[in-house]
């Protein structure tokens, strides 16, 4: 896990932008930022949070890519739950 030494000099070189948060916790990332990172609605992303600063990054690695397949396939193949094993294999292979 990689986490950036957030120290003044650090800040010296970046951008800073205040935003509010909502009622609902949710703060709006600007839209410079996006664009610059090619962000797009639906992205997911980890909060860290180390020595008092967190960083916002999004979730890119090949294990959470797989967990959304998961999450939006659960329950999807729920249609032969009555049949056996044996009884769907048959079925693959048009016995």
């Amino acid at each position: 896990m990689l986490i950036r030494d957030l120290s003044d000099t650090y800040l010296d070189e970046v951008t800073v932008m205040g935003m509010l948060m909502n009622s609902k916790g949710q703060v709006t990332v600007p839209a410079e930022i996006r664009a610059e990172h090619g962000w797009r609605a639906g992205d997911e992303f980890e909060f860290v949070e180390e020595d008092g600063v967190v960083v916002l990054r999004p979730l890119t690695d090949a294990r959470s890519r797989a967990e959304r397949v998961v999450k939006r396939m659960l329950g999807a193949g729920t249609a032969n739950m009555d049949k056996t094993t044996d009884e769907l294999m048959a079925m693959l292979r048009d016995d």
